[in-house]
């Protein structure tokens, strides 16, 4: 079976119908996609991006984590804030299964792990910090997921509402799906960082981990490739702003007992089919 991690969807259905029809044409079905999170927001068919993702995911042929996007539609389904201008996720919240659509998208784990060949990894939306092992991240994780996908869906919109500063799981949830900064004092922000060593994966590798790490959500750094990490968001939805935009998938080779080391040219992208941000309102995330 192949593996295929894929980067930021968000919404961009026909891409990522082009990605599927070129794996099925190499693969058949012998492939299951782990996807980074972002499904939704920015592009234009946020719907049909959820009905393709859910029917792989219920076969068995999909896993995913939510992003800081998917998170985004939880919140202003749940009323807890108003939509952006930014926002085109409109055609899920016009849905008549928008509640299902809650439900199903607060279920989805905020980290997903698994072996590669001779190495653990763990795939989350944006960072894990600097200092966790990959118990750690399964941890802190699942302490998040629970209150997410609590079976009182109160539950699930207070904790939504509650402030990462007040809240320590709410600050998990937020560094797992935001988080590009990680500075030496043990803070972080979902900003670029100010210097190259204040990337969080930086900080990461300093650490000497024995496991790997698949990530979305930094479209501006690109595709990032470096021992023990494969950086994936190559910004299909920022097509045409200033630069081209990709939907980037990573085929490690089944067969490799170190498929995060580096060099690695098992990439897979498809080039956007149009420029879906018109009115820059917003930088982008």
């Amino acid at each position: 079976m192949q593996p295929v991690f894929v980067g930021d969807i968000q919404g961009c259905a026909d891409e990522l119908h082009e990605l599927l029809g070129r794996l099925r044409a190499a693969f058949g079905q012998a492939f299951e996609l782990w996807l980074v999170g972002d499904l939704v927001n920015r592009g234009p068919a946020n719907l049909a991006v959820l009905e393709t993702v859910h029917d792989l995911v219920e076969r068995g042929r999909a896993r995913v984590v939510l992003g800081n996007h998917d998170v985004g539609l939880l919140a202003v389904a749940a009323g807890l804030r108003a939509p952006r201008p930014s926002d085109t996720f409109g055609d899920v919240l016009a849905s008549p299964e928008l509640g299902r659509w809650v439900d199903w998208l607060r279920r989805r784990p905020l980290a997903a792990t698994g072996v590669l060949g001779e190495t653990p990894f763990a795939m989350v939306h944006a960072a894990v910090a600097p200092s966790w092992r990959l118990e750690d991240v399964e941890a802190h994780a699942r302490r998040a997921e629970m209150r997410l996908a609590h079976p009182d869906r109160r539950v699930f919109e207070t904790f939504l509402a509650e402030e990462p500063a007040e809240e320590p799981v709410r600050d998990d949830l937020e560094r797992l799906v935001q988080c590009r900064t990680a500075r030496a004092d043990g803070s972080w922000s979902p900003e670029e960082p100010a210097r190259p060593e204040d990337a969080w994966h930086c900080r990461w590798s300093a650490q000497g981990h024995a496991y790997g790490v698949v990530y979305g959500h930094w479209s501006l750094q690109g595709l990032h490739a470096a021992p023990g990490l494969r950086g994936l968001d190559t910004g299909c939805v920022h097509h045409g702003r200033g630069r081209d935009g990709f939907l980037t998938a990573w085929l490690p080779d089944p067969r490799s007992p170190r498929p995060f080391d580096v060099p690695d040219r098992r990439f897979e992208q498809v080039r956007a089919h149009r420029r879906y941000i018109v009115n820059d309102v917003e930088p982008a995330c």
